[in-house]
């Protein structure tokens, strides 16, 4: 599923994110997710989402 629709993401979903500081690497980072942060429904660069761990990123995956 696309993580750039917000429908497809709920809270307590899997998903890996881009932080902010890795958006040049691109790399991953795996959690839960505790609050959707984007308010439109799509975002070409993916929802923004806090995870229960408190990273703040843009979701690429959801698992």
């Amino acid at each position: 599923m696309s993580g750039t629709i917000r429908a497809n993401i709920q809270p307590g979903a899997k998903v890996k994110i881009v932080l902010k500081k890795d958006q040049r690497s691109g790399t991953l980072t795996s959690g839960v997710v505790k609050d959707i942060l984007t308010k439109s429904p799509n975002h070409p660069h993916g929802i923004k989402v806090r995870l229960q761990n408190g990273d703040v990123g843009r979701v690429k995956e959801i698992n």
